[in-house]
């Protein structure tokens, strides 16, 4: 029999030349089976119908004529008209018969698998799913047009469900899909796939991106994953779990988890009785407290996920020529305890997005209250009119620009979706329908709110905001916002390092597009007072917390953890590895911490272990605190944490830097203790900065070479000790100005000090954005870096660029 003769086919028989014959889903499916199982990947067995099986069944009923007078001329936009054609087609088709030589084709591929699955010879437990013949194409890659049915056993419910497939081929959303990308009805074919059921109902199953999907940083995996069936995660049911692992490191060999959030996951799904053969024998049922609690993987299995989705994207990317970012489900089988690959696609968001102009939302300050809040997807801000709406039957209260307001969303949905400015949900995570969607169509969108439905009031005008994190709110009444765009084409090189500064690591991988040589100062203040929340000490010594307040919040925050340190050092690691991976392999200096002691007390429990100084600007902060006894274990936290990210995660572009260092034997006190937990400066290339924001520094430059790698000039502090002023009174704010002739003496000074030691020189400070003629003393004085706020970079580049082209022209050797 000729292969385009073929009625039933192994999965194991095709690969991705064969997406005519059995569809794009069915032919990766066989793709993996034959190429990649080889590299550890393991996918489900069974058997495909083919195109060719499609077509014999449209023929033996006589349903081609029917099907051409009922969708000819169709206008997609004229709802009534849509429903109507579409059930008049699945209608016709729920009455035909497959045809005995398709019917005994089936049968006998699924006695086969059978015998090859079940020990006692019983008929198999399978997963029925379709693939078209124009899907997962690079111009038509929506998922979800056609239907799929779980937990189906015995031949006649296999061959009932089998129709059912056929039939879904003319849902609405499929109609309006073809017709939206072009394809003729009556030539595009259904595959039906018959897979094995991994039993995920006993266990957990999720999807995962080789991509990151809110910024296209593509050398992350996204992970997601819930209790019971993976549909809860496709459809959006449940808040899962979610991991985020970086990608270079992982396949270095190193466990590199960047983020590991954990999800509510209300809801599992599992099997149910059989019952009408109907192939929905599937049910929900309420998850425990106690597996609410936990996570639905270990991060020994999240990684090994993490690197098959390495490996299909590699491969994928190899036989199409072009890097291929992928979209995949996993299953986990509670009866083996193995890790299953069910399907895999290309992604065609933001993999496809251009990245020449940089564009940022920005909101305006504000005094509105904040409704609700939930994951946020993509980065945008938009104001309107909220729909609250249960069901998409209700697509006539729905005007152009109103933002929806919904439980969760599946396919049904896309005619309104396709209305909204933007979406808020109840229910779902990063990889749901609602945001797949949402990002395929630019909308604005906040899921897995838990309460948005109940919160906002049918009508009224809100704000969603997604530009403040992996967090977005919504707020009440229309937030005035601003948009700005930046060109990141072709940018002048420098001599002079152009770095940045990054305070919050949800912004990472956004910010990480912007070019630039590293990060100059990333703070990890940030990451203490917004993840964190706890004073580092209340942590180690709970029994001085008095406030049962702070005792009840510090408890909740650390529930799930063997100690509260750990939670210290998890979130902090997660931090700061999300910096090092957005700009790795280029160089991350990561500050200790410096907050004030009035900054620390005011953290959960931080009251009881902080002094009451009248001037905390210089009193007991940044190096001193690090030996200190009152603090050196909160210290050791940080040098596990970094240790954690350096060792652990394989992300050596770390450079530590101590603030606020008042001496050089300081500085040996702090680099002992770093070594004392295992940050020993120069072992494994472990390079430690200082920070050069104290007369002494300048003065003592030095002996500070001798102890350190680099110095980054804190123009602040260094303006502030030098002219003596509190930089927080406004009584002298006036005098405050890094521009005076005896600040720049100092900054020459260290330059040149510095310089002449063979050790490296920079500057973090907004002043060199601010002040053209201040970045060109740092030039003249042959500065090693420059590190700005986000949005000075590309400008500030472009202008030093000139200046440094204008300082050769001028020199000796350019004029000659």
């Amino acid at each position: 029999m000729r292969d385009s003769d073929r009625l039933v086919v192994s999965l194991a028989k095709v690969g991705l030349d064969a997406i005519a014959e059995v569809g794009g889903k069915n032919a990766s499916l066989g793709e993996m089976i034959q190429r990649l199982e080889p590299a550890g990947v393991r996918v489900p067995g069974g058997f495909a119908t083919t195109a060719a099986a499609y077509r014999l069944f449209i023929a033996a009923n006589g349903l081609r004529p029917v099907l051409a007078e009922l969708l000819d001329g169709l206008d997609a936009d004229d709802l009534a008209a849509l429903q109507a054609a579409g059930q008049g087609a699945r209608e016709r088709i729920g009455r035909a018969e497959l045809p005995p030589p398709l019917a005994q084709a089936i049968v006998a591929a699924y006695r086969e698998l059978s015998g090859e699955l079940a020990s006692g010879g019983g008929p198999a437990v399978v997963a029925v799913r379709s693939s078209a013949t124009a899907e997962d194409l690079p111009e038509a890659s929506f998922a979800g047009q056609q239907e799929t049915f779980l937990h189906v056993e015995g031949e006649a419910a296999l061959l009932e469900a089998c129709r059912r497939c056929y039939a879904s081929l003319f849902t609405d959303r499929a109609i309006v899909y073809r017709q939206q990308h072009g394809f003729d009805h009556l030539e595009v074919a259904l595959s039906i796939g018959v897979q094995r059921m991994v039993r995920s109902d006993l266990a957990s199953s999720g999807v995962m991106f080789s991509i990151d999907t809110e910024t296209g940083f593509r050398d992350a995996v996204l992970l997601t994953a819930a209790w019971g069936l993976g549909e809860n995660v496709v459809q959006g049911a449940v808040n899962p779990d979610e991991w985020l692992i970086f990608k270079p490191t992982l396949e270095q060999g190193f466990a590199p988890i960047l983020s590991r959030r954990l999800g509510s996951k209300a809801l599992r799904m599992v099997y149910a009785d059989p019952g009408g053969g109907d192939g929905r024998a599937v049910r929900n049922e309420a998850v425990s407290p106690e597996d609410r609690r936990r996570f639905a993987l270990s991060d020994a299995e999240a990684l090994t996920l993490a690197r098959w989705a390495c490996v299909i994207e590699r491969h994928y990317g190899e036989r199409r020529g072009v890097p291929t970012p992928m979209d995949i489900e996993w299953a986990k089988d509670g009866l083996s305890g193995e890790l299953f690959i069910l399907q895999a696609r290309p992604e065609t968001v933001e993999s496809r997005r251009g990245g020449a102009v940089l564009r940022s939302w920005h909101l305006e300050p504000h005094e509105a209250e904040e409704i609700t809040s939930g994951r946020a997807i993509g980065a945008s801000v938009c104001s309107g009119r909220a729909r609250v709406i249960s069901d998409p039957g209700e697509i006539a209260r729905f005007m152009d620009g109103d933002l929806l307001v919904t439980r969760r969303t599946d396919p049904d949905w896309e005619p309104i979706l396709k209305k909204a400015s933007g979406v808020v949900t109840d229910q779902g995570g990063r990889t749901c329908h609602a945001a797949i969607i949402a990002r395929e169509m630019g909308l604005t969108a906040i899921v897995g709110t838990g309460d948005g439905t109940g919160r906002i009031a049918d009508g009224d005008t809100i704000t969603l905001s997604c530009c403040e994190g992996d967090v977005g709110h919504v707020y009440r009444g229309a937030v005035p916002f601003r948009v700005e765009e930046q060109a990141i084409g072709d940018l002048p090189a420098t001599r002079t390092r152009i770095l940045m500064n990054v305070g919050n690591p949800e912004e990472a991988f956004h910010l990480a597009s912007i070019p630039c040589d590293g990060v100059g100062l990333a703070r990890l203040e940030f990451i203490i007072a917004n993840h964190i929340r706890v004073h580092p000490m209340a942590l180690l010594a709970p029994e001085r917390v008095t406030a049962a307040a702070d005792r009840a919040a510090i408890a909740e925050l650390v529930a799930g953890y063997d100690a509260p340190a750990d939670y210290y050092v998890d979130l902090l690691s997660q931090g700061m590895a999300r910096i090092a991976a957005a700009f790795h392999p280029r160089p991350v200096i990561l500050r200790f911490s410096d907050f004030k002691s009035n900054e620390y007390a005011r953290l959960q429990g931080g009251a009881a272990f902080e002094p009451a100084e009248e001037n905390p600007m210089i009193g007991w902060r940044g190096a001193s605190r690090y030996y200190a006894p009152a603090f050196r274990a909160a210290f050791a936290l940080e040098c596990r944490a970094l240790r954690r990210v350096r060792e652990s995660m394989g992300l050596a572009n770390v450079i530590p830097m101590v603030p606020f260092c008042r001496t050089p034997e300081e500085g040996d006190r702090v680099l002992e203790v770093m070594a004392g937990e295992g940050l020993v400066r120069g072992r494994d290339g472990l390079e430690v900065y200082v920070m050069c924001e104290l007369p002494s520094n300048v003065i003592g430059a030095e002996a500070f070479a001798e102890r350190f790698d680099g110095f980054s000039i804190g123009s602040n502090d260094l303006t502030q000790l030098t002219l003596g002023l509190d930089r927080d009174s406004a009584l002298v704010a006036d005098l405050f100005d890094e521009r005076h002739p005896t600040v720049k003496d100092m900054i020459r000074l260290a330059i040149r000090t510095v310089r002449r030691c063979g050790r490296k020189i920079g500057i973090c400070g907004q002043a060199p954005s601010d002040y053209p003629d201040f970045a060109r003393f740092l030039v003249e004085e042959g500065i090693d870096s420059i590190s700005l706020n986000p949005d000075a970079v590309v400008p500030t580049r472009i202008a030093i660029a000139a200046m440094e082209t204008e300082l050769d022209a001028a020199s000796p050797a350019g004029k000659a």
